[in-house]
């Protein structure tokens, strides 16, 4: 019976008592009922306290044990810098942590143990089942769960005692830290790449399949462009056709050709230049010609022949070879031969007898 229960008993007997009082005295009970009464309310509390005691019983013997036995003795090992397996190869964590335990009974035939060697072996075990789960660039999240696995007080493989592990920290070594650093800096470049690239695709086939398919398409396009804009489109046309006809290597429609000036190409005008200048001409021929027959420059018969030569030309409709003699020999504009040229013949007919 607890406390309270035992003042609420003695307290009941009291105003029973108080009660019994009063009717005693209003009844005029006899003497010897009062002595009685006494013994009433006195054996009441003794009959309370006892029943309640039987219906407790006694304290267990284990419980009674537990507390007088003597406190369970723990003990400590640190371990600094142990390498544990990743999921990767090479790259091992480093864990560092207190390593506790206490021995469970052991009878006196067990051999001498070394407890401190199993309690580490039995946590580094743990802690493998763990870390070599686990990706090595994820080691602050794996240090919090080894916290948590490792915090309780587990039997050893041998069952000789009991191990936990506190203040666990897990790191890497520099090096490994450093080649995973720089290989997530690889990989968001490569990320980052590959989207300009696909970003650069995707524009690509935009531009070559819907907005430059056709005149029609870069048009319609250019008008979403410019806000509607119809004069200004107007006015772009011909570079319109042009884009569209480059990016579909095709030659700009006929319809299309008028509405931007068709510039002769430079290098065309070149090589018409080089040809011009590398292809020998009748000048050239005749001027050869002259050289053979040993007229040096100066002579005035290689101006005479030229003369002859080109009125013969102009004859068979050959004026522009003909006006290239004369450019080139720059022969008299007027020529008197020596001998008076007989009735039907010609000019030249006389001059080439008079060689």
């Amino acid at each position: 019976m607890t406390t309270g229960s035992k003042t609420t008993t003695v307290f009941l007997t009291i105003i029973l008592g108080l009660l019994m009082t009063i009717l005693g005295v209003t009844q005029q009970w006899p003497a010897w009922a009062w002595p009685a009464l006494v013994t009433f309310l006195v054996l009441i509390p003794a009959v309370a306290f006892e029943a309640a005691r039987r219906r407790r019983g006694h304290v267990p013997v284990r419980f009674e044990e537990q507390l007088t036995a003597a406190p369970i003795e723990r003990q400590e090992q640190q371990v600094r810098h142990v390498s544990l397996p990743s999921l990767w190869a090479d790259y091992d964590f480093l864990i560092s942590a207190t390593v506790r335990w206490h021995l469970l009974d052991t009878s006196d035939r067990d051999p001498v143990l070394n407890p401190a060697g199993l309690a580490v072996e039995a946590v580094l075990a743990r802690a493998r089942a763990v870390t070599e789960q686990r990706e090595p660039m994820r080691a602050s999240f794996v240090q919090h769960e080894l916290n948590g696995c490792l915090g309780h007080m587990l039997p050893d493989g041998s069952g000789h005692l009991r191990a936990m592990a506190e203040n666990v920290t897990l790191t890497l070594h520099q090096h490994d830290q450093e080649r995973l650093d720089s290989l997530a800096g690889v990989r968001k470049d490569k990320a980052v790449w590959e989207h300009q690239r696909t970003y650069e695709q995707s524009k690509r086939k935009y531009l070559g399949e819907d907005v430059l398919k056709d005149t029609g398409s870069a048009v319609v396009w250019w008008l979403a462009k410019n806000d509607d804009q119809v004069e200004k489109t107007v006015a772009d046309l011909g570079l319109l056709a042009q884009l569209t006809s480059a990016a579909n290597d095709t030659a700009v429609p006929e319809l299309l050709r008028d509405l931007f000036p068709q510039p002769r190409e430079e290098h065309d005008v070149l090589d018409e230049q080089v040809l011009r200048v590398e292809a020998p001409t009748v000048a050239d021929h005749f001027a050869e010609g002259l050289d053979a027959m040993d007229f040096p420059q100066g002579d005035v018969r290689r101006s005479m022949l030229a003369k002859q030569l080109a009125d013969i030309m102009r004859t068979q409709e050959q004026h522009e070879a003909a006006d290239d003699l004369v450019h080139r020999f720059d022969p008299p504009a007027t020529f008197t031969p020596n001998r008076t040229a007989s009735p039907g013949q010609t000019d030249a007919e006389t001059d080439t007898d008079r060689f």
